[in-house]
């Protein structure tokens, strides 16, 4: 559909189309969702009426692609933080001379961050919208940087921390607003497409975070150089932060002259006194369904969140003096993912079916792991780069798809506010597992600790499945039992 292009709007009394007929249905649940019925666009007037009598439009607007590539730029230059620490573990251990546990803590703030500031957050988007939400995490991001230049010492590793703390709280700012940018802007053919664009400037962040450290930040004896090398990272991230939060100062929209859709027009004329978040979060935590997506889509990102911290620890166990390669292999799953994500995302456009999608790429992610898991000490790199590719594609694969079934499952819900509370379950269990996991490396070697994740990953896909594992154990029970009987 062209950027430009009018789209038929619904008349009152007469369905034009497929599309208008769901948006009179949306409208309806929006009605009774909100719980009041005097929820109209004006006094007296029809659905798809102005206060002035004339039709409402609807129209896409060419510069909607521009939104979402500028939200994701800022989303990579943030999640590239997340783990420029963590790739390099050992390097900045010994530049600042604290623990390995320590410098988890640099991966870990990210999600411990969230947990408490998510509420609010959302809060504040429902009042005062996507501007300021991407003026406040672009300064928050922006400043985070520049004190981290100021931070190349040995002696101010709390300086680098605040920085990184900064940064961790800028990202609750990003995190769940993909699926938020995709409704407001986007076409109902297009949302899903759009929140995988907007996931994809995430994980492309996590990417770079994993190549680009390693290569601007080599090991090596002299201080004096790895102190010049660090703080050449840290200003090339600063500048790319300076520059996103000038472009969001003199562009960044917050919604378009006209909605995209229908629905999003009549999302537009409930008054913000008819809405209440308070209320809004009590009806998702009493939502079943989505508050079992909560607990599967937490236990399967919090696996993520663990691998992608510990990956230079567990790649250097095996294959020392790596750290170059540890990098490469943490690329390889994050580009692999992105690819997961696109196609996710455009199945999810043209099909619909978010429950089978969501099972099957679940799964996949729970075999990817386990190959991992048994292939990580064979001594062959190329193998690791293979299984870690495979595991990237789904595990990674799965975050829009888990944002979008969120959105399926809540709506007319707020999608930060759902996003947000996905988000939360993650960070939750990234703390859980990757502090797990990294005592179980310690102890018992990689193998026991990808295993640990692995027991996760293999509940969640049961939990996800729940009623296709059902049918599946009570074949089993009945050809057991047939079996038995023939044999008597």
């Amino acid at each position: 559909m062209s950027g430009e292009k009018e789209k038929p709007s619904l008349v009152y009394g007469e369905i034009n189309d497929n599309q208008n007929v769901l948006d009179l249905d949306k409208y309806i649940i929006m009605k009774s969702a909100v719980g009041s019925e005097n929820v109209s666009c004006a006094p007296c007037a029809p659905l798809n009426q102005n206060s002035d009598g004339t039709t409402q439009t609807i129209r896409l607007y060419k510069r909607r692609w521009f939104i979402v590539l500028l939200f994701s730029s800022y989303s990579l230059c943030n999640s590239f933080q997340w783990i420029q620490y963590g790739i390099i573990n050992n390097i900045f251990m010994r530049f600042y001379g604290v623990e390995s546990f320590t410098i988890d803590w640099m991966s870990m703030i990210y999600m411990l961050t969230y947990i408490p500031f998510i509420f609010p957050v959302t809060w504040l988007l429902d009042k005062k919208g996507l501007r300021v939400i991407a003026l406040v995490a672009t300064a928050m991001n922006c400043a985070g940087t520049w004190i981290k230049v100021t931070s190349v010492r040995p002696d101010l590793f709390a300086v680098t921390m605040l920085g990184q703390f900064c940064c961790s709280l800028a990202q609750v700012f990003i995190l769940g607003m993909p699926s938020k940018i995709a409704s407001v802007w986007f076409g109902s053919e297009e949302v899903s497409t759009a929140c995988s664009i907007g996931v994809f400037g995430n994980q492309l962040g996590i990417a770079i975070g994993f190549l680009v450290p390693p290569i601007l930040v080599p090991n090596g004896e002299d201080m004096d150089q790895l102190a010049y090398d660090i703080s050449i990272m840290f200003y090339i991230t600063a500048g790319v932060a300076t520059l996103l939060f000038i472009l969001v100062v003199m562009v960044f929209q917050e919604r378009p002259e006209l909605p995209p859709t229908q629905a999003q027009a009549t999302a537009r004329c409930i008054p913000p006194e008819q809405y209440s978040y308070t209320a809004s979060i009590l009806r998702l935590l009493r939502n079943k369904p989505f508050l079992l997506l909560i607990l599967t889509y937490g236990l399967n990102v919090g696996c993520f969140y663990a691998v992608g911290t510990l990956l230079n620890r567990m790649i250097i166990e095996h294959y020392p003096g790596e750290e170059l390669n540890a990098g490469r292999i943490g690329l390889t799953i994050v580009i692999a993912g992105m690819v997961g994500s696109l196609i996710c995302g455009i199945w999810l456009d043209r099909t619909k079916t978010y429950k089978q999608t969501t099972l099957t790429v679940y799964l996949m992610s729970f075999i990817g792991m386990l190959v991992y898991a048994f292939t990580l000490s064979l001594g062959h790199l190329w193998v690791v780069f293979l299984t870690a590719g495979a595991l990237g594609f789904f595990m990674t694969g799965y975050l829009p798809l888990g944002f979008e079934f969120g959105v399926e499952l809540t709506y007319p819900e707020c999608e930060g506010t759902s996003s947000g509370l996905l988000n939360c379950s993650a960070q939750v269990f990234g703390i859980i597992f990757t502090i797990c996991q990294g005592k179980i490396i310690d102890n018992y070697g990689t193998l026991a600790g990808n295993i640990f994740l692995c027991v996760f990953l293999f509940i969640g896909s049961v939990l996800t499945g729940k009623d296709l594992f059902l049918i599946i154990m009570i074949m089993i029970m009945m050809i057991v039992k047939s079996s038995a009987l023939h044999r008597e």
